[in-house]
Formats: structure tokens, sequence, C-alpha cells
């Protein structure tokens, strides 16, 4: 089997996970149901992910939390803008 594969799938369908919610909030500029603590969290967190990725030179890393970075990058400046 190749793991390539289900790794990569994982990446694109984490990585994409915010667009729903961030496509929501574009449409009706409404954040109050979002935790603003935890994509502060979230965020750190991809952060750290993107730092580790590049320190280990793994392309898949890289892609996945600069992708993941804006999505919930996006929706953490939505919900202070909104708030």
């Amino acid at each position: 089997m190749d793991y390539t594969i289900v790794g990569l799938a994982a990446a694109l369908l984490t990585s994409f996970s915010g667009l729903p919610q961030l496509i929501k909030i574009i449409k009706n500029k409404h954040t109050k149901d979002i935790s603003l603590d935890m994509y502060i969290m979230m965020c750190l967190g991809i952060l750290l992910w993107l730092i580790y990725g590049i320190l280990k030179k793994d392309i898949a890393l890289i892609i996945a939390n600069i992708i993941t970075i804006i999505i919930s990058g996006t929706i953490l400046g939505m919900k202070l803008k909104y708030k």
C-alpha cells in the first residue's frame, strides 16, 4: 500500500476542513458562535506545525500547514473584526 496517498488525502481533508466555516462567515459576517480562544490556539498550533515541517524539510507538512494557517488565520481575523 502506498502510504503517501493516505497522507496526502488526510492533509487535503484537514487543510480544507475550515473552508465551509470561512465561507459561512464571509456570507453572513457573523462569528458570535465561534470560540476566539480555540482559533488562537489553533493558529499557534498550525504555526508550530509549519515551523516543524520547514525544519524537517517535509513538503507535505509545509504545504498542508500553509493552507490551514491561511484558512484558520482568516477565520481568526474575521472573528476579531466582527466581534
